[in-house]
């Protein structure tokens, strides 16, 4: 019943190309979480970046990130040449994206690629067209329509393919029909080489944890394809938007921006939209993690317009209507609640019917500006703990940043010592405690600093989702020594039925 994991984005493994990506280092990746006892691989979400270039900001909750296609298996087959990657900067510093980069070159090797791909497309690339096309019709078009118009927003666009006229559609696919190719080319590579990867982490044991974002961008495929299932204004403009209240870690809350659902309109069709989203991410992972799993219950509802989250309001949302939709729909699909945050009773009890596994953040434990119980010998086994999540400091920096109290009381309570090493005391914390499940952080194994952490919540900030891993700092040695703490808590593979 109790198993390990690594978090870790696929953006963050090595790479000589700017990003990480499904290729050699990821295959790697797995043999070092099979050597370390592992049973997890967690991953953020795999579509195209947006604004802030988050994965949680993605044109599409379908498509899957060009960016991590592999150049290198692309050459192997034939489409690329060597001297077409190897002659580009993908950037001087190894243990970050430069997304800048990747933005302008790219797809201009990519679009090599696909012009000798296009000369002899082998027979099951219809076959997938054909098999995705409930989503990849539209998701084509729109980023064509985007290239064409200069990466401008969807609402910027001309009026006529803005509000989706029968004939402007008919029109745009077919004088962009080898743009339209080209992106599905796309997604046919990227998932070609996901089915590969996932197969491979499988057969050495190997389960994915994916996530699912709550909320989709304003200029998103999602949106601009099915603006009726959101709350708009007959021009398409965001009647209100998502967010979090004001609290003790930000006094003006978080303002997301996401155009929040109509959730009326959505229980019409049986949230069909949603059913085709769970079960679009279920194809390519094993467990599903939810993020803001409590904005099902309530949700917090910001004018659109308003500079911070301060003058939003709680408004219910559809809660176990809509996680039962999900259960009948995927009877044998396993989730994982992000129950992070602000916290009713209404919540609680929502994620206790659900029946899925919540959260608990050991760094939350010793922050007295947290109002819940993240101490460990309060843990249920029926949870995943985490040393910390995307959102959070890494281990080393948020040791270094604890008041001295609250570092004392951490001491005391973990058994902190300078011979072990604090940060992988924390860890021992989280590996003995009931929680049927504990991931750690890459970052907190490698005990790295502030300068690898991946994400602050609700601020544009030129480190986020950037931090890769160099080469070699993923070593066999270090997951030997995981391994010996995995055995000594009892969450080697093989007993792993939680969740």
């Amino acid at each position: 019943m109790r198993s390990a994991g690594i978090l870790m984005h696929v953006s963050s493994l090595p790479s000589n190309y700017g990003i990480g990506t499904l290729g050699e280092a990821a295959y790697r990746f797995i043999d070092f979480l099979e050597r370390g006892r592992q049973t997890y691989w967690q991953i953020l979400p795999l579509g195209p970046t947006g604004f802030g270039d988050s994965p949680y900001q993605s044109t599409s909750t379908f498509a899957g990130n060009p960016y991590f296609i592999d150049l290198e298996r692309l050459q192997a087959d034939g489409l690329l040449r060597k001297s077409e990657i190897n002659g580009i900067n993908w950037g001087s510093d190894p243990t970050a994206v430069d997304f800048s980069i990747l933005y302008r070159y790219r797809l201009n090797v990519l679009r090599l690629a696909y012009g000798r791909f296009a000369e002899n497309a082998p027979e099951d690339f219809g076959r997938f067209v054909r098999e995705n096309q409930y989503w990849l019709e539209d998701y084509a078009l729109f980023m064509s329509l985007k290239h064409y118009f200069g990466d401008r927003t969807w609402t910027e666009w001309e009026e006529e393919i803005r509000f989706r006229r029968p004939d402007a559609l008919a029109f745009w696919r077919k004088k962009l029909r080898d743009e339209i190719n080209f992106h599905c080319f796309l997604q046919y590579e990227f998932f070609h080489q996901w089915t590969q990867l996932t197969h491979y982490a499988h057969r050495h044991g190997i389960k994915i944890i994916g996530d699912i974002p709550i909320y989709v961008p304003m200029d998103s495929v999602d949106i601009w394809a099915r603006p009726e299932l959101f709350q708009l204004t007959e021009e398409y403009i965001p009647r209100r938007v998502a967010g979090c209240p004001p609290d003790s870690f930000n006094a003006d809350g978080q303002l997301w921006g996401n155009p929040l659902y109509d959730w009326e309109a959505m229980k019409r069709d049986g949230y069909r939209w949603w059913v085709e989203r769970i079960g679009g991410l279920a194809k390519m992972v094993d467990v599903i993690r939810i993020d803001h799993f409590r904005g099902f219950e309530s949700y917090w509802s910001v004018p659109y317009g308003e500079k911070t989250a301060r003058n939003g309001k709680w408004v219910k949302g559809p809660a176990m209507d809509l996680i039962r939709t999900f259960q009948r729909a995927y009877p044998d699909l396993r989730f994982i609640a992000e129950d992070l945050g602000f916290l009713t009773p209404e919540v609680i009890k929502m994620v206790s019917d659900s029946g899925f596994p919540g959260m608990k953040v050991l760094e939350f434990a010793f922050d007295d500006r947290e109002t819940g119980n993240y101490l460990p010998h309060t843990y249920p086994r029926h949870c995943v703990c985490y040393t910390g999540t995307h959102d959070n400091e890494t281990l080393a920096q948020w040791l270094n940043s604890l008041p001295p109290e609250r570092l004392n009381y951490a001491i005391r309570y973990l058994g902190l010592n300078t011979e072990e090493g604090y940060a992988a005391g924390v860890i021992r914390g989280g590996m003995s405690s009931a929680a049927d499940l504990f991931v750690a952080q890459m970052q907190d194994y490698l005990g790295l600093g502030a300068q690898t952490r991946m994400n602050i919540p609700g601020k544009l900030c030129a480190q986020n989702w950037r931090w890769r891993a160099e080469k070699g700092q993923i070593t066999p040695e270090l997951a030997d020594r995981i391994a010996v703490m995995v055995r000594t808590f009892c969450r080697c593979p093989g007993s792993a039925q939680a969740l």
